[in-house]
Parts: C-alpha cells; structure tokens; sequence
C-alpha cells in the first residue's frame, strides 16, 4: 500500500473513532480516555485564553468538572476518564457562546484491560505506599528518559522508537517513565563519540510558537503536544505511569519569565490536557530550586495554580527534596536526590522523618555506563547501581533506574542490538521487582535488629534481610520478633540471576541469636535471606 492509501486508511479510522464519539449516547470503559471534541464554525481569536470545560455527573451523584483545551483547526476537547463505572452525563461550559451548554451522556462499563488498575494513589492502609486505584499494591520502579518526548516527534503516522524502548523497558518491569514535557540540551558528555543517529539534543520540536532559539512564547505549538499525546497514551496502554516533570532548569530551554502570561498559558495547557490519563503523576519541575531560576513560593504558587486546573486530583511531588521537606503537606509524595555514601541511613531517616507519605529517591547518584561517558554522577558500575536501589528499597523507599544511553540527549531505542559488554543490565530490575512482587512491598517495613543487616519485614511472619557485599555470615538478635522461640524457613534469592536456593531450616527455639552462612552457590557479591515461619 502506497503512502496516500496509508494515510487515507488512517484518516478513515480517525474519522469514524470521531463519529462514535459524537454520537449521542457515547461508551467508554473505567479509566479508559476519552476525547469528546466540538468545532466552531469559524477562528476564535485568542484560542488559548478561551474558558472551557463540562461538569459531569455521575448516577451515583459523583461530580467532575474537567476543563477543555484547544486543539488546533477550530476544535476543542475535553478529554474525559470515568473513575466510576455506571452513567454519566455532561454540559459544558464556555466563554464562547458556540461552545457552551452542549450536553451528552457516556455509559461506562467494567474496565476488560489486564494492566489496567485505575490512576495511582497512596494506599489506604499504609500511607507510606503507594497502589492502583481498584487496591492492587504498585511498587515503584522508575526508569527516566527525559528525551522521550523526541524520539518520533517527525513521524505523523507512529512512533516506532518510542515502542521500541519502551518495549525494553515494559519487558524488564519497569513500570514508571521520570520523563520531561520538554528539554532541549545539556552541557556534558562525551559528544564527539555519539553515534548522530542517537543524538536528540536540540530537537526540532518545541511547544512553543517559533524555536527554542528564537521562540515566540505567545502562543504554543498544538502539534508539539499532539504528539507527546501518542507519547503518554503509549505508556498507558503499556500500563507505565508517565512521571511528567512540567519543568525542567538545566536542559536549556528557552521559558518564559516566570508568572508571566505566557508562562501561565503553557502551565495551564499542560494540566488540561494530560490530566484525564490514568497513568499521570505530576512533578512541578526537574531539580526545582537548584539552578535560581525561581523560589518556594513560586513552587508553591504552581502547586497551587494545578490543584484548583485538575480535576482528577492525581499524585503530585516536586524534584527538590529541599522543598518537599519544608512544605510536605502541599506535595502527595515526598521526592529526595540523596547521592552520599551512606545512603541506607540518609533514606531511612527520609522515611521516618515522613512518615505519613511515600519517599523516593528519584535520583540516587548511579548512572550505569556503558561505551563512553554521558553523566558519570558518582557511581557506574551496574552492581553498585543495583546496590543503591536495594539500599533504598530496604530503607522502605522507593528508586529509580539510570543508563547513561537513555536518560538524557543520547538515547539508543534497542540497546540489545549493542555488543553484549555494552548492554545494560535491564534484567537485574526485572529480577528485583519480582522478589517484591512475591514478597509483596506494601506489607514490608523497614528494620535493622542488633548486628543484623538492613531487614524488611510484615512484622508477623515474613523477614527479609538484605545481605551486601563482603557479608559472608548473618548475624544478629532477633529478640522480640515473630521468628523469636520458632523453628523457621530458610530461603535465599540472587538479585542477578532472579533464582531462589532453599536453605537449612533455622531453630529459633533455643535463642534470639542468628548466624546464617551465606551459601557458596549464590554467585553474586550481595543475596536477600528470607526467613518465614509457618504461622
């Protein structure tokens, strides 16, 4: 089939998914996105400024108001996600008379996706956790690729790159982006090596009018975020939440003055338009205090300026722990950068410090390396990376996964085609999220008894002592818990390879102190010892 015929079978099938949608009874499932678009008959002036928006109730009397957003070519969307199953009806409100009062009804049925559980909240029985909407536990396991916005930006008709690595990355459990709206350069790495093929700094793309060099910041660029649309409805149907950092200071973009119209008129487009997707969680902005670009109160003001935009409420942080720590009643989670050495300690401290909401270290100073330099931080090797998460981890936080070719500007969209020396070590975090997956993180809190490692336990009948490396023997005083008078079961678990390797039972029975010998068949420099008793 030729390119016309390809584009027109894809005009087609745009056009009647527009037909259903515009019928009169419209369906939709729960936590399924839907865009209901109207048209002016004629240009509107000043499109972005117009107010617009529906109220829509649900049978069971639940409430949304949801704003709208201009689409380019006289259309307008508001883009509409049942949180509840049942009917719901709408009316839409406008300062544009053409838009205003229209009215329709969406029948929503059960939710038939196996990945998906709904928007992620903080759980309701640990509120240092977090899960998915219909309760089931989602344990943070977070992979950034700030570029992701560019890989197929030029491409109307699919975004194979972005599938691509996002496959990789969907195929080894990672189940969060930590990507930006936009960034368009940086100042480091090793640039004379880059293959260009994988080189999207300085993209061209911006969401503005005009170039991130000579921008024009009265209006915005619609296409720009049509496409970082196809972006984050491809996660969601990958079900990996979008962590979207609204802003970003030091990858050289051209903003607007802060508080500025301008600046308020992208904020506010960026709310409306990506608020309905499940799979969103906000972050004001990458490293928001770091660069003096702007101060607390206006991370306050931004705060303050989604909440009353967003209708869905979905989970907001800002990548700057040190104004999550002054102001954590205004952020859902609480996001650190803790780069030093001892970084058990610094995130147990986090964790206790904040007791009443999820910590994550979103970035712990490990940036894997493989052929060339692009951000070395201060840790590369894969092993001392995997280290760090299981430190945080253990610490009861949650983590985040960097490779040097995809978190930033370089980004190589299959590096399983690299030479086997060159890859990274993706499955190590395939393998840490099943331990967690069989050993459930929600029901684990954090524990160091007298001499014994870093420990996770359900405080009832489930311990999980992080062994690290060097350690040969686990010792320790378990007085006072669950395993204390019992005879228990021995389990170990190797973080490369994802195996188990059953251990000699241990007796509890005849005193609170443990001396486990590591066994020699793991082969890794750190295990996890897993003891449970029957009970």
């Amino acid at each position: 089939m030729n390119t016309f015929f390809q584009n027109l079978a894809i005009t087609i099938i745009f056009l009647a998914i527009r037909i259903q949608v515009c019928s009169q009874e419209k369906t939709s499932e729960q936590w399924q996105v839907l865009d209901i678009d109207f048209r002016t008959s004629e240009q509107i002036d000043n499109p972005l400024k117009v107010q617009f928006g529906a109220i829509f109730q649900n049978n069971s009397g639940t409430t949304l108001n949801i704003p709208g957003f201009y689409n380019d070519a006289n259309e307008w969307i508001v883009r509409f996600t049942a949180p509840e199953v049942g009917k719901w009806s709408f009316k839409t409100y406008s300062s544009i008379k053409e838009l205003a009062g229209k009215e329709g009804n969406i029948v929503v049925s059960t939710n038939r996706k196996e990945n998906q559980h709904g928007p992620v909240i903080i759980s309701k029985v640990n509120p240092q956790k977090f899960e998915y909407a219909d309760g089931t536990p989602y344990f943070l396991m977070a992979f950034e690729l700030d570029w992701l916005f560019a890989l197929d930006f030029d491409n109307p008709n699919d975004i194979p790159k972005t599938k691509e690595i996002i496959g990789h990355v969907s195929d080894h459990h990672f189940n969060q982006i930590v990507m930006n709206v936009y960034a368009y350069d940086a100042n480091w790495g090793e640039r004379d090596k880059i293959d260009p093929l994988h080189d999207y700094s300085k993209p061209k793309t911006f969401p503005f009018g005009g170039t991130n060099e000579k921008p024009d910041h009265s209006t915005l660029n619609i296409n720009f975020f049509k496409h970082l649309d196809r972006v984050i409805s491809y996660l969601d149907q990958k079900g990996i939440v979008a962590h979207l950092m609204i802003y970003v200071w030091n990858k050289k973009v051209n903003w607007p003055e802060p508080r500025s119209e301008a600046d308020n008129m992208y904020f506010d487009y960026v709310i409306k338009r990506y608020q309905a997707y499940p799979n969103l969680i906000w972050d004001i902005s990458k490293e928001a205090l770091a660069y003096g670009r702007d101060d607390m109160s206006y991370i306050t003001d931004r705060i303050e300026r989604l909440r009353k935009i967003d209708g869905y409420k979905r989970l907001l942080s800002v990548h700057d722990y040190s104004y999550c720590k002054a102001f954590p009643g205004l952020v859902d989670f609480i996001s650190i950068q803790e780069w030093r050495p001892n970084l058990y300690s610094e995130m147990l401290e986090a964790y206790k410090k904040h007791s009443d909401k999820p910590v994550f270290n979103i970035e712990h100073g490990g940036y894997e390396k493989t052929m060339y330099s692009i951000f070395d931080g201060q840790y590369q090797d894969p092993l001392i990376c995997l280290d760090r998460n299981y430190q945080c981890i253990f610490a009861g936080t949650y983590s985040t996964y960097y490779w040097q070719n995809t978190s930033w500007y370089n980004v190589i969209t299959d590096p399983f085609s690299l030479p086997k020396t060159q890859q990274p070590a993706f499955d190590y975090y395939q393998n840490l999220t099943k331990l967690f997956k069989d050993y459930n993180f929600n029901d684990l809190y954090p524990e160091q008894y007298t001499f014994t490692p870093f420990a996770l336990t359900n405080k009832k009948n489930t311990y999980l002592f992080y062994i690290p490396h060097g350690l040969t023997i686990a010792h320790g005083d378990i007085s006072g818990t669950a395993l204390q008078g019992k005879k228990v079961n021995v389990r170990w678990f190797n973080p490369l390879t994802g195996d188990y390797l059953l251990g000699k039972p241990y007796d509890f029975t005849k005193g609170s102190w443990m001396e486990i010998r590591r066994p020699g068949d793991i082969k890794s420099p750190f295990a996890v010892l897993i003891l449970t008793t029957n009970e």
